[in-house]
């Protein structure tokens, strides 16, 4: 039952790079307020989505926080992300050793109104950039959290060269760690040293 123009299905469409994959979820809204799935593990597996959920997260960030690229050496984890309130720019970079497209990464605009989810599979780097004040982003993640393994990539590496949409001579509010990150040359020579 769809009322209002509501989308009463999901969609998923491929991103450019392998395995990144933009779901529409399912959303019905009428006179009363809306219903929403976000997730349904058959469905999703249907569609080359293999998600083992075992961790939610959720992170509420000030405009211009900065969170990434971060990955795992070992237990990496894919991860689908949707935003609660607020509007981020989130990008994934392929760091997957054998891949094809190994260094290329791809930007979404996620926000609350346009209810949109990104899926992003094991071997990528993560990030994203909050585009409003009190920004909260859901995330469901395959895989356990392991501090020992957690590394990163660079937010303004300029091979990556990534346009995060910041103001002009806005700089990004970054955690220590966020700051300290390699380049993905770095990482390149580290994985064929």
């Amino acid at each position: 039952m769809a009322g209002n123009g509501a989308v009463d299905s999901f969609s998923f469409q491929e991103g450019d790079i392998e395995g990144l994959k933009l779901i529409d979820p399912l959303y019905v809204a009428d006179s009363r307020g809306y219903f929403s799935k976000t997730y349904e593990a058959g469905l999703f597996a249907r569609y080359g989505i293999p998600l083992e959920v075992a961790e939610e997260l959720e992170s509420r960030s000030a405009q211009y926080t900065l969170r990434g690229l971060h990955f795992q050496h070992r237990n990496s984890q894919d991860k689908l992300i949707r935003v609660l309130s607020g509007e981020i720019y989130d990008v994934a970079v392929d760091i997957r050793p054998d891949s094809a497209s190994f260094g290329r990464w791809q930007g979404f605009r996620l926000s609350a109104e346009n209810r949109r989810m990104l899926y992003i599979p094991k071997g990528f780097a993560h990030g994203f950039l909050a585009l409003r004040e009190d920004t909260a982003v859901h995330y469901l993640c395959g895989g356990q959290y392991d501090s020992a393994s957690e590394d990163g990539i660079l937010w303004n590496d300029p091979e990556l060269a990534i346009p995060w949409p910041l103001e002009y001579g806005q700089r990004p509010l970054l955690s220590q760690r966020d700051q300290g990150f390699q380049t993905l040359d770095q990482f390149r020579r580290a994985l064929h040293p």
